[in-house]
């Protein structure tokens, strides 16, 4: 398969923007990861159960045992599903490789603790939440990146007065730097939730009760020892599960996920929104086309480039979330084919993100379209005269700057004319002569500095 050839955009098209979502979600990185709790397994079975038929392994046991899984290549990985061709099952053919690189070595008498009362999903959890643990650091990371970004972009624009739009109408004057500030702050809310979200994992055999543990041993205390290996892993234990772990946080994360996702694409937008009425330019790339036909277009493609990921992100995930919570009784096997597409889910939220970072980099302040805007919008004043005229007591404020400025272009002069009509304190009055829609900006440029504590 070559870029070319794939299938998904995500192993063509995007597949160099998202070189770390094969290293943590392909299937060689699964195969790896189920080997890794295998000889986790059969390590504390040696080292903390107590069974005399597991004897405890030698330094040098152990060092080659650890050398398989650091020397885990797709190569490696092939022989595995080569063994799978034949057992139909791909659990079952890691134990029967590892049984194979143990095969004439001294470990040859432990063999059969390899796997040792294990259900597929004891290993397959844990594989698959050493898949989300190692992705959300890789997810943070990007959009951190992005938060950082926007911080320090706030704080610098942060008394660049830029004229609000309210259902698309002039509005209330803001700075661009408050703006911004708006989607940093929602984006650092919804990582914390991210951040909240346990990752959790079961070791307790077929139906969650270590039936076949207490069998063989019961003396031993299981769930110890399971919760040891679970939390070396760093994660934490689900003590009640059936056959499966319930899937319930990964649910959790994913839509945790999806609102970080929801929130940039809405960054997105309104980013898109302002290149369009001119408050941003792009900075222009050598070499880069924007229309096949119209030499002179910059297009604001990394937004709609992340908000088209972002979009089919959010897609996965939802689907995701609602599926995997549902098994019939102990376990039905529909989750397993779901699970094989996190890394979609991330590879797409990767790709948007870096393409909103692009595009970040990018944006040029047009300073003189700000003003523009804000010179020819004098009407937004009608909200502070009307607020002044209340704290004077005059009658129906509201409705005569309704019938001033609703529908009408107002310019300065109207609006000065109608303040020295006004019955005011000489100190408001002159507060509201003074006042221009650049000026009317309240507590934006304080709030958006803020950003830089």
């Amino acid at each position: 398969m070559t870029p070319l050839t794939a299938i998904t955009p995500l192993d063509g098209r995007y597949a160099g923007k998202i070189p770390e979502c094969n290293r943590i979600f392909s299937e060689f990185a699964l195969i790896r990861n189920r080997i890794q709790v295998e000889i986790l397994w059969l390590l504390a079975l040696s080292d903390e159960s107590g069974i005399a038929e597991c004897r405890q392994v030698t330094d040098a046991e152990r060092a080659f045992l650890q050398q398989i899984v650091t020397n885990c290549t797709p190569e490696e990985a092939q022989r595995v599903k080569d063994i799978e061709k034949t057992t139909n099952h791909d659990v079952k053919a890691v134990e029967y490789y590892l049984k194979e690189k143990i095969q004439g070595t001294s470990l040859t008498d432990v063999s059969e603790f390899l796997h040792f009362a294990c259900t597929s999903e004891d290993i397959n959890n844990l594989s698959h939440a050493i898949m989300l643990k190692e992705g959300m650091a890789v997810l943070i990371h990007a959009q951190d990146e992005i938060i950082e970004q926007l911080k320090q972009m706030a704080v610098t624009w942060k008394d660049i007065p830029m004229l609000a739009r309210t259902h698309g109408q002039t509005a209330s004057p803001t700075t661009v730097g408050k703006e911004l500030a708006v989607f940093a702050d929602r984006l650092v809310r919804q990582k914390r939730r991210e951040s909240e979200v346990s990752i959790l994992g079961k070791l307790n055999g077929a139906v969650g009760n270590f039936n076949a543990h207490l069998s063989a041993y019961p003396e031993v205390d299981w769930p110890a020892l399971a919760k040891n290996v679970i939390t070396a892993l760093g994660m934490q234990q689900n003590r009640l599960t059936t056959q499966i772990e319930p899937h319930d946080y990964m649910a959790e994360l994913f839509h945790a996920i999806s609102r970080w996702n929801t929130i940039l694409m809405d960054m997105d937008r309104d980013l898109w929104s302002y290149i369009s009425m001119g408050y941003f330019g792009q900075k222009t790339v050598e070499g880069e086309v924007g229309s096949s036909t119209m030499p002179h277009k910059v297009n604001p493609i990394d937004f709609e480039n992340s908000e088209g990921n972002l979009g089919l992100a959010n897609a996965v995930f939802g689907h995701l979330a609602g599926k995997l919570p549902i098994s019939r009784l102990q376990r039905d096997l529909t989750d397993s084919t779901v699970l094989r597409n996190m890394g979609v889910g991330f590879g797409y939220s990767l790709v948007a993100y870096r393409s909103t970072l692009k595009g970040l980099g990018k944006l040029k302040l047009n300073a003189e379209r700000l003003r523009a805007d804000l010179d020819t919008a004098w009407e937004v004043l009608a909200e502070p005269i009307q607020t002044v005229m209340r704290k004077a007591g005059i009658d129906h404020p509201y409705e005569k700057l309704k019938a001033l400025t609703r529908g009408q272009k107002i310019d300065a002069a109207a609006i000065r004319q109608f303040i020295q009509g006004l019955e005011l304190k000489e100190d408001d009055r002159q507060r509201l002569l003074a006042l221009t829609p650049a000026g009317y900006t309240g507590m934006a440029g304080e709030l958006a500095g803020n950003m830089a504590e």
